[in-house]
């Protein structure tokens, strides 16, 4: 089974890089362990810690048929990899 691991670029994720945390929007099925050997083999960095987050998703109303439609849920993982090193896909070139 292939995993997908997508990087979240925001603000808030660029800021939170500079202090060795990461942000990947990640598939709702997968646990730590599964996150962790994921972005150790993708990005080649030693992962110290992870948070994850099930984030809810949007309702959105159509003005025209007043019908809603809701997106659906995903899951965010922040990453803390060890001192010293990087994932170059959150450098913004300072």
């Amino acid at each position: 089974m292939k995993r997908l691991i997508k990087p979240l670029i925001t603000e808030t994720t660029l800021d939170l890089a500079q202090r060795n945390w990461y942000t990947f929007a990640v598939p709702l099925g997968q646990n730590k362990n599964a996150i962790k050997e994921t972005v150790e083999k993708q990005f080649k960095v030693k992962v110290t810690d992870i948070k994850t987050i099930v984030v809810k998703g949007k309702t959105k109303r159509s003005l025209r048929t007043r019908k809603t439609t809701k997106s659906s849920n995903w899951k965010k993982a922040m990453v803390k990899v060890k001192e010293g090193q990087k994932i170059d896909v959150f450098d913004i070139g300072a």
